[in-house]
């Protein structure tokens, strides 16, 4: 579900074409979220939310992609996403097993000799969401941005944020790699390591905290990890194939198997054969490669060679802590949407309820018409005493009424 905006698009792109304002706030859309996304990784501690806003930045990536026209670039970049992607989660899932359920990096650390195979594949999976040559994340997300470039005009910008981009994933990513798999190993490792799954005296929801029944749902009696079970292990070695694999599938402007798959499917698009800048070509698998080398090199310097070195540059830096505080709180944009919208829409909820919906509701229309009608019964109930003199009465000033009617009439 959260790629069909992706699909959407590009299977709307008659009517994008026709509207190039549209088209212009998607690609703007989409290369914000990027770096927004991006620089939130950068400071979060539970490993899924990690690889979560690592997925809000490559949606960024295809939502540029197909809204600058890159459609066959931005449709594979979803195929070789899913593959390395869901590598990462499960990989992430076994290492929460290892820990019982606890999915906070400031938990874990020392992993990498207790889950070898779940390593690997975290390795893999980054280096895929990294850009790195020969991995899948490398073809597409490179070819976006070629399509990018050769937009030419105000799209340099867009095509810079991209590698800007490229950068942070590299960086957070190994950030979460490095922090889980090295350095010294915490308690769990140690018991791993000795043939031993650690489990928590009592298991909890990591998002909510409460007790959990180990007999139901997750994270279940035995705690298993894929590194232990063999059907995980043939999925994740699966996906960590297509992690490796998927991108040779086109390489960009040397075959062509996704833009030919694709073409009925845009044949009447304007946009769909860009003109080809060879030198640009290789200057973005170049710099593609290279800034994912450098945010590998920059991680491994700053949280395994030089621990606590990142909360050093925190504190030095000026206005440090307000940076850091600005990320783990996702600059601000739960506050910012409670503010505008949930608070405003719960008033105007409450105020309806207290005035409509209580005051003309409840007291007009239906307090209102039983208040009638309960009236209107009282006056029969009240006509209909019994005595033969009161209907007797009410004949002849019937008959009265009747007579007068006529009289009035002629």
């Amino acid at each position: 579900m959260v790629t069909a905006g992706v699909y959407l698009i590009a299977r709307m792109h008659p009517l994008f074409e026709l509207a190039p304002a549209a088209q212009d706030v998607g690609a703007i859309v989409g290369a914000s979220t990027l770096l927004v996304a991006g620089t939130i990784g950068l400071a979060q501690t539970d490993i899924k939310r990690v690889i979560a806003y690592s997925t809000m930045s490559q949606i960024g990536y295809m939502i540029m992609g197909v809204s600058v026209g890159a459609y066959a670039a931005g449709l594979f970049h979803l195929m070789t996403h899913a593959f390395f992607k869901a590598l990462l989660f499960m990989a992430a899932g076994s290492l929460i097993g290892a820990m019982a359920g606890e999915q906070s990096l400031n938990r874990m650390g020392g992993f990498r000799k207790a889950m070898p195979f779940t390593y690997g594949c975290f390795i893999i999976g980054g280096l895929a969401l990294s850009g790195v040559p020969p991995f899948s994340g490398f073809f597409s997300k490179d070819e976006i941005l070629l399509v990018t470039g050769e937009r030419g005009g105000w799209h340099w910008a867009l095509y810079v944020a991209g590698y800007v981009g490229a950068l942070l994933t590299a960086v957070y990513t190994f950030r979460m790699i490095f922090r889980a798999f090295h350095g010294e190993p915490v308690a769990e490792a140690r018991e791993l390591e000795a043939s031993h799954l650690h489990h928590a005296e009592v298991p909890r929801n990591p998002a909510t905290g409460e007790e959990e029944d180990t007999d139901v749902g997750f994270p279940g009696p035995a705690h298993a990890i894929a590194e232990r079970a063999l059907p995980m292990r043939v999925a994740m070695g699966v996906l960590a194939l297509g992690a490796i694999g998927a991108g040779l599938v086109q390489i960009p402007k040397v075959d062509f198997v996704i833009d030919d798959f694709l073409r009925p499917s845009f044949a009447g698009s304007n946009l769909y054969e860009p003109h080809t800048r060879n030198g640009l070509l290789a200057f973005g698998l170049a710099l593609g490669t290279a800034l994912g080398l450098a945010g590998i090199a920059l991680a491994y310097r700053v949280w395994v060679t030089r621990p606590g070195a990142a909360a050093a540059i925190r504190a030095r830096m000026p206005g440090g802590e307000a940076l850091y505080r600005l990320l783990v709180n996702k600059w601000y944009f739960d506050e910012l949407i409670a503010l505008l919208v949930v608070r405003p829409s719960a008033a105007a909820g409450r105020f309806a309820r207290d005035t409509f919906e209580r005051l003309f509701v409840q007291d007009t229309l239906i307090g209102g018409t039983t208040g009638v009608v309960r009236a209107g019964s009282a006056a029969v109930r009240a006509a209909q005493s019994g005595f033969v003199r009161y209907y007797a009465a009410l004949i002849v000033l019937g008959m009265t009424g009747v007579g007068f009617y006529f009289l009035l009439q002629t």
